[in-house]
């Protein structure tokens, strides 16, 4: 839901777990530190990975593709088939670029004996970003077995790339699937929920925490109706072992989707993804945000606040218990909130929502999707006119600025502690 990334890097992970993935080739290393980054056409530094179209998504959503590519399609393809490894290429047909990132490329590829179509995430490791992303996807991926979590099929290691081949979903993101459909329901959003959240209760007992749910990173399968959702884009995810303390204290995550815990630069745990998983359902119900606002600093205090409202189309058609089931999510103390595991057993959640009203509400959904998508491009078109060609034209202005959150500290953490 929007035009850009919104996040800052976590810091590299202190472990890595069990290894579930065949391993091609180790990585060698370097001694040498990096500074400097591939940057995209507007010189920013930005997340890999770009949202493909509907019928070909991409397991780690970021910039799109620009719409009109200057070279034909097969020089394209060319290009990118002669920068894999020659091992990779043995094995799999590489057939078009589907995502580009700052420092990598994800391409759709065919498996050469079984014709099975996979994606492919090439990132240049001598990066010291792209390095951080690797490490900590792979920590995470390596050790991961769930219907609704994106696989990790195999990888090669070089010198200074890493070649991850993952599952290719096809489906498109949620919010395409639900705009593109004629009707929704509160039934329809538990069957999305159930599948997310035990995907993400999956993750919590591991001790793994994503840090980044949000729509785009929510992605069906297939295009089928009967389609399974995949959570996708570990980049910012947490790892640790059994008998690890818990508590994370990196800021990182997307703005509107971020916990108040998280924003007052306090140790936290997982139930920053029930905090994120409370916003998601909030739009799913609605199409619109909880708590926006374009400026930073209003859009915190709505957060810390945690007071948002059900005004407006379609909120008089959902029920109340929808209602309490956001209203445990969006709980402001980490403590009172829902765990994954509480949530599915949400009445709301349990009975697919038997109770509730079976209203359409794709009409009003759709509508306010569409209108914040719109809003937002033209905003961010707007800033980037308005700014002169020699600043910095990028995504930072839509990131987590730790400068932010220390002045933000400063006001209300007194207020937001009691």
């Amino acid at each position: 839901m929007g035009c850009g990334t919104s996040k800052v890097l976590p810091e590299p992970p202190k472990d890595v777990q069990l290894d579930l993935v065949k391993k091609v080739e180790p990585y060698t290393g370097h001694s040498d530190i990096y500074k400097h980054f591939i940057k995209d056409d507007c010189g920013a530094v930005i997340k890999a990975g770009s949202p493909s179209p509907p019928h070909h998504a991409n397991p780690y959503p970021g910039n799109p593709l620009p719409a009109h590519q200057p070279e034909p399609r097969k020089n394209k393809v060319a290009k990118y088939r002669a920068k894999f490894d020659p091992r990779v290429t043995a094995k799999y047909d590489i057939k078009a670029l589907i995502g580009r990132g700052s420092f990598s490329r994800v391409v759709r590829v065919e498996h050469k004996a079984t014709k099975q179509p996979y994606a492919i995430k090439m990132i240049e490791t001598k990066y010291r970003e792209g390095r951080e992303v690797c490490e900590s996807e792979l920590s995470v991926l390596r050790r991961v077995r769930h219907t609704n979590i994106i696989q990790l099929i195999e990888v090669f290691e070089t010198q200074d790339r890493v070649y991850m081949v993952m599952e290719l979903a096809t489906g498109g993101e949620l919010f395409d699937r639900i705009i593109a459909k004629g009707s929704f329901t509160e039934r329809d959003a538990t069957r999305v929920l159930q599948m997310v959240l035990d995907g993400v209760r999956y993750l919590h007992t591991l001790g793994i925490t994503h840090r980044d749910l949000k729509p785009e990173n929510l992605l069906y399968y297939h295009p089928g109706t009967d389609s399974k959702i995949m959570i996708t884009d570990f980049g910012l995810a947490s790892a640790r072992k059994k008998g690890d303390d818990c508590l994370m204290k990196t800021t990182c995550g997307t703005p509107e989707y971020i916990a108040p815990e998280i924003l007052v630069r306090k140790p936290y745990t997982n139930s920053v993804d029930m905090w994120a998983l409370g916003v998601i359902s909030y739009i799913l119900l609605s199409g619109t945000m909880p708590f926006e606002d374009d400026n930073r600093t209003r859009l915190y205090r709505q957060i810390l606040k945690g007071k948002y409202s059900y005004s407006g189309e379609p909120w008089p058609s959902v029920s109340n218990l929808a209602k309490d089931f956001i209203d445990r999510l969006l709980t402001v103390d980490p403590s009172d909130r829902m765990t994954a595991l509480q949530a599915l057993k949400h009445p709301w959640v349990v009975s697919m929502a038997a109770s509730s009203s079976m209203k359409n509400l794709h009409r009003s959904i759709s509508q306010n999707l569409l209108k914040r998508a719109s809003s937002r491009c033209q905003s961010t078109k707007s800033a980037q006119s308005t700014r002169s060609s020699r600043s910095t034209k990028s995504n930072k202005s839509r990131r987590v600025r730790e400068r932010e959150l220390r002045e933000l500290n400063l006001r209300y953490q007194q207020q937001y502690t009691g």
